[in-house]
């Protein structure tokens, strides 16, 4: 399971435009002909979630160059087959690792940097082991955000059942941290027709799954301002891609190291934000908790960086552009 780990997620994009082409919308267009679609049927479909204006403030707190938002999707055993109902023993043993190993090792870093991170969870993941609030919530600094039940291919599915499952898990993360999470990051980072509505039914502050930006923005749905800001993610800025040893795209963890500290010298110099996601069962490994701790030492002697958690962030520019 693990060498098909980041070969699913960017499956899973060509999967979902498939399913938003398909949608009742589409029956009057032909989803093999695209080169035939109408004007307005194309802007329909491009429109439906859209980024809006750039929330990026004029500082952030203190006087700081850039903001740096280093976030972790805690998946364990959900990404090792519960999500897919291919249970093998082998793959979940790696995502025990996760919760036994990885997750108490990149928290013990994060509090030794005394550096505040998000922590997303499908819902799953955090019953089969709900010791990993106290470790995350003992500091007082980190986040606990959502990543859905099982980490469920939520662009497969239905409307009300995505919402059910949605509320589910934050109802669960709620009374196992208890904290209702204020953050949403959909599984596989994609979106279906119904995701934003739920999200935005459900009350949620931010969303961070997409990428139209790399400075935080607000969303955009059928032309119209949401009030959701979005805090962007990047495949370039996941460590799953790569470091699967067995995939591809596997890169050795230094040289990785360098991409994510190129990343952050343009971002300090645009004055905007680096957010990094990574996975405690993937970081977490000995030789690429290296890597990471090399990361922060370089953005720590830059300098002029502000460390937040993804809810300080988004109150943050939310507070700047007269969103509240």
């Amino acid at each position: 399971m693990q060498s098909r780990y980041p070969v699913c997620r960017f499956a899973l994009t060509t999967f979902s435009v498939l399913v938003i082409t398909l949608s009742p919308l589409a029956n009057a267009q032909n989803p093999a002909e695209p080169w035939n679609w109408s004007e307005d049927f194309v802007r329909s479909q491009v429109n439906q979630v859209r980024a809006g204006r750039d929330l990026t403030p004029e500082s952030w707190p203190g006087d700081a160059r850039v903001a740096v938002l280093l976030s972790f999707d805690v998946d364990n055993e959900t990404i090792h087959g519960l999500r897919t109902g291919e249970i093998n023993i082998g793959p979940l043993s790696q995502g025990q690792y996760g919760s036994r190993v990885a997750l108490p090792r990149v928290v013990k870093l994060m509090d030794a940097q005394e550096i505040p991170a998000t922590f997303f969870f499908p819902a799953w993941s955090l019953m089969l082991a709900p010791e990993q609030a106290e470790v995350i919530n003992s500091s007082g600094r980190h986040e606990i955000g959502v990543h859905g039940w099982i980490h469920e291919l939520n662009t497969a599915l239905d409307g009300p059942t995505e919402e059910r499952l949605l509320r589910r898990a934050t109802e669960e993360i709620e009374r196992i941290t208890g904290k209702r999470p204020v953050g949403y990051r959909a599984p596989s980072w994609n979106h279906s027709p119904n995701t934003l509505r739920i999200v935005r039914d459900m009350g949620f502050l931010y969303e961070s799954s997409l990428m139209h930006d790399d400075r935080p923005y607000e969303l955009v749905q059928d032309g119209v301002p949401t009030g959701v800001v979005e805090l962007p993610v990047e495949w370039i800025l996941d460590d799953a891609p790569l470091f699967n040893p067995l995939g591809a795209r596997y890169m050795n963890p230094r040289d990785v190291m360098q991409v994510w500290i190129d990343e952050f010298d343009r971002a300090w110099e645009e004055g905007t934000m680096f957010l990094l996601t990574m996975h405690p069962h993937v970081i977490g490994h000995r030789s690429r908790m290296v890597a990471l701790e090399g990361l922060i030492e370089h953005i720590k002697a830059r300098g002029e960086v502000w460390f937040a958690t993804h809810e300080e962030a988004a109150r943050y520019v939310r507070e700047r552009a007269g969103m509240n």
